[in-house]
């Protein structure tokens, strides 16, 4: 039986194990905390959103990143470093930033996303899960005319790759989600995909984990990767801080935002960088009636976060903050998202129970993610499923799909060239 280690218990790596498992290949887990989804799959926005397909980089992103430099607040807040990777990452950002670049990348993202949500209902169908899930679809809201014109070219865009992302009048938004008709802010329309899910990504990851382990995968959590062994042009296992070299006929390389750190040793350099997002999980009292705060999943595409309702909690969560590695929990940030939700639904001013939380979201330039074989690098026996940036949730099944298609040596269902490694 061909062994397979995955670096990473997060989201994207469970899934992953979840799928070679059943593939039948023998199957080890490596992750440094002491439980899987103990990071950016932690308390992310919680949504499956194929609707959400736009990248960063569009032909709108230059004009709002200087608008919005020196901004704490501001929903993209690029830090500027005395840091090579961050400088190259941006050059390569800009790149992405045509409108032809966009449109590849949407549809790379959507086709993607479309067979991951199909995946994920299978999963929850065949394992019985339950982790706070909703399948009331996702709604984009807006309260600028501008805003809202881009969002309508945008949703027919991804309506011509299959999702169907269709607009609503204002009227229409209250009735899908009449928690807005709350809002000091006028709702001036929206787009809405009813396909759309939401649910917490840690309690998925959780569960999913114990069904791998109970089928025969390997965890072995508190154990820290510090470099990949390289034999010629293979690569033959993983190396932990303890010294112990862990063989593998397959390694896969799920590691998020610090998949590249363990390359450039062996000098690959992966086109990820870290964009930390933030979230503020409200504790939701019995006395909040239902009509005040939302059931639906929402998007809040000008202020760049999201709302999804998790059982008795609402998780808000977004922005993106370019400065490395840094975790720390930035105040200003943290307010501007708890005052952009209170606006939107009073009722959470009275709400003083929240739990922030940052996290390091794996960006590529594109927004699309890396999944493959790295043979063309040298690097026979790695492979890649990394680089989700905000999607990690919503593209992980699908991914794990692709991944173990490709493992297999069996056609995916959808052309693997665009998430192939350059």
């Amino acid at each position: 039986m061909q062994s397979i280690t995955i670096l990473g218990a997060g989201v994207v790596g469970v899934t992953s194990a979840w799928y070679l498992a059943a593939e039948g290949y023998d199957v080890t887990v490596i992750d440094r905390q002491m439980f899987p989804a103990q990071e950016t799959s932690f308390a992310n926005g919680g949504q499956i959103s194929v609707s959400h397909a736009e990248p960063w980089a569009n032909p709108k992103a230059l004009g709002r990143i200087l608008k919005w430099i020196g901004r704490e607040d501001a929903p993209l807040l690029w830090r500027l470093r005395a840091d090579f990777d961050q400088w190259l990452w941006g050059v390569q950002f800009l790149r992405e930033c045509t409108a032809a670049r966009t449109r590849s990348n949407i549809r790379s993202i959507v086709q993607l996303g479309l067979i991951s949500r199909r995946e994920l209902g299978k999963l929850r169908e065949t394992l019985a899960l339950d982790y706070d899930q909703l399948t009331r679809g996702i709604l984009h809201i807006y309260t600028q005319q501008g805003e809202y014109d881009h969002a309508l070219r945008q949703a027919e865009l991804m309506r011509e790759f299959g999702c169907d992302r269709v607009p609503k009048t204002q009227t229409e938004c209250a009735l899908i989600e009449p928690a807005i008709r709350q809002s000091t802010m006028p709702i001036i329309g929206g787009t809405y995909t009813a396909a759309d899910e939401s649910g917490d990504a840690r309690k998925f990851t959780e569960l999913l984990a114990q069904q791998a382990a109970a089928r025969g995968v390997r965890f072995r959590f508190g154990e820290t990767v510090t470099a990949l062994q390289r034999q010629g042009s293979n690569i033959i296992g993983a190396t932990l801080a303890t010294g112990e070299v862990v063989a593998a006929d397959a390694t896969v390389l799920a590691l998020g935002s610090y998949s590249p750190l363990l390359l450039r040793p062996l000098g690959v350099r992966l086109p990820i960088y870290p964009g930390k997002g933030y979230s503020a999980t409200f504790a939701l009292p019995e006395e909040i009636s239902p009509s005040e705060v939302p059931t639906a999943s929402l998007t809040d595409d000008e202020a760049k976060i999201v709302f999804s309702r998790l059982g008795n909690r609402l998780r808000v969560a977004g922005t993106a903050e370019f400065t490395g590695y840094d975790l720390a929990l930035n105040p200003a940030r943290c307010d501007a998202m708890v005052r952009r939700a209170r606006s939107l639904f009073p009722a959470l001013s009275h709400v003083e129970a929240i739990e922030y939380w940052t996290g390091l979201r794996p960006a590529t330039p594109s927004n699309v993610p890396l999944i493959g074989g790295m043979q063309s690098a040298g690097l026979a026996g790695l492979w890649l499923n990394t680089g989700h940036g905000t999607l990690g949730w919503t593209l992980a099944c699908g991914s794990a799909r692709l991944l173990s298609d490709l493992i297999a040596g069996r056609a995916p269902e959808i052309d693997a060239e665009p998430y192939r490694f350059q």
